[in-house]
């Protein structure tokens, strides 16, 4: 089955998230390189995570871009992962942040399963 179009889209969506998950540990790199307090929050070992997280999601989203299902499996809890984080930042005071988060997971996850998408999924090449 020819790959649809809903998937690719995802696919894009899926590594802007990854990519923005690895500008984070820019920013975190150079705050640590720029001398901020390291006792609360290590940004070294905080950067490294996300970059670990996020070069995992880019890829998650390259492969259902380029039609492998293999990248479905990384998309998929990633953007159940974000929906609490979404209701953490809503409920920390920043409720236009914690919303565009949530619709961005819940977009993401109504492409996932999108009847197209699943079918595509689900078919044997």
């Amino acid at each position: 089955m020819i790959q649809p179009p809903i998937v690719r889209y995802v696919g894009f969506l899926v590594a802007a998230e990854g990519a923005a998950a690895l500008i984070m540990a820019v920013v975190l790199l150079v705050r640590a390189f720029a001398g901020a307090d390291q006792h609360i929050v290590n940004g070294y070992g905080t950067a490294v995570w996300f970059i670990l997280i996020g070069g995992g999601v880019l890829a998650g989203g390259w492969a259902l871009i380029t039609g492998r299902r293999w990248g479905r499996g990384i998309a998929v809890p990633t953007n159940l992962l974000l929906l609490p984080i979404a209701w953490y930042v809503i409920t920390s005071h920043h409720a236009v942040y914690g919303i565009l988060v949530g619709l961005l997971a819940l977009t993401a996850l109504g492409m996932l399963f999108s009847p197209s998408a699943v079918q595509w999924m689900a078919s044997r090449d």
